[in-house]
C-alpha cells in the first residue's frame, strides 16, 4: 500500500486529489494539510511513502518543505505539484531534495503515475516542463536586463527603476526595449511574462 500526505493549500482541489487516489487500488491518502507548517508533522507522524506538495504554501513554499522532509524523513518521496508556468521552480525543487514534479495540467491518470513512480523511487518530471527548464538555462537576458524586468514586474515606472539603480530614464527605457527585443515580446509586459514563464527571472 502507499501512503500518500498531499498538501495544498485549495481545498477543493486537495480533496479532488484525494477523492481521486482513493479510488485507486493500492493507494491511500493518510494526511492532508494546507499549510506549510502542517507538513512535515503531519508526515512524521504517519510516514507517508509519498509527498505530494503545492509549490505554494502558506507559510512557505514547496521546494523547501521537500528539503526539510528529505533531511528530517529521507524514506518518504516529495513530488512536488505546480503549474507549466513554474519552470524555475523545478529547478530549486530538484536541488532541495524532491524525487520529482508533476504539474497540475496533468491527466487524472498522469497524477496517479507519478505518485506509483516516485514510491518505486524513481524520478518523475513533467517532459514539457523539463523543456522549459532546458531553454531557462540559455537565457537571452544579461543580469542588468533581468534586474530592470524584476523592477518592472512590481509595476515600478520607468523613472523609479532608473532611480532605484542609479541608471538615467533613457538608459532603463534602452535595457528595456532591448529585453523586448530578445524576448520576442510586444512590450515589456509580455516580455516580463515571457521571462517569467521561462525561469529567467
Amino acid at each position: 500500500m502507499i501512503r500518500v500526505l498531499l498538501a495544498e493549500p485549495m481545498h477543493l482541489i486537495r480533496s479532488g486529489l484525494a477523492a481521486l487516489l482513493r479510488d485507486e487500488d493500492g493507494i491511500s491518502v493518510v494526511a492532508e494539510a494546507g499549510h506549510a507548517a502542517e507538513v512535515v508533522p503531519a508526515a512524521l507522524a504517519e510516514r507517508p511513502d509519498v509527498a505530494v506538495i503545492s509549490a505554494s504554501l502558506p507559510g512557505g513554499d514547496g521546494p523547501a518543505i521537500a528539503h526539510e522532509l528529505h533531511e528530517r524523513l529521507p524514506e518518504c518521496r516529495s513530488v512536488i505539484l505546480a503549474s507549466l508556468r513554474e519552470a524555475a521552480t523545478l529547478r530549486k525543487a530538484i536541488t532541495d531534495g524532491a524525487l520529482g514534479f508533476v504539474v497540475t495540467e496533468a491527466a487524472p491518470g498522469t497524477f496517479v503515475a507519478c505518485i506509483r513512480r516516485a514510491a518505486r523511487g524513481e524520478r518523475v518530471i513533467d517532459a514539457d516542463l523539463a523543456v522549459r527548464l532546458w531553454r531557462s538555462e540559455s537565457s537571452p537576458l544579461t543580469a542588468r536586463e533581468v534586474e530592470i524586468l524584476r523592477i518592472a514586474a512590481e509595476g515600478a515606472p520607468t523613472r523609479e527603476i532608473a532611480s532605484r539603480l542609479y541608471l538615467s530614464p533613457g538608459t532603463v527605457r534602452n535595457y528595456l526595449s532591448t529585453a523586448v527585443g530578445k524576448t520576442g515580446a510586444r512590450n515589456r509586459i509580455d516580455a516580463i511574462r515571457i521571462a517569467s514563464d521561462s525561469g529567467w527571472l
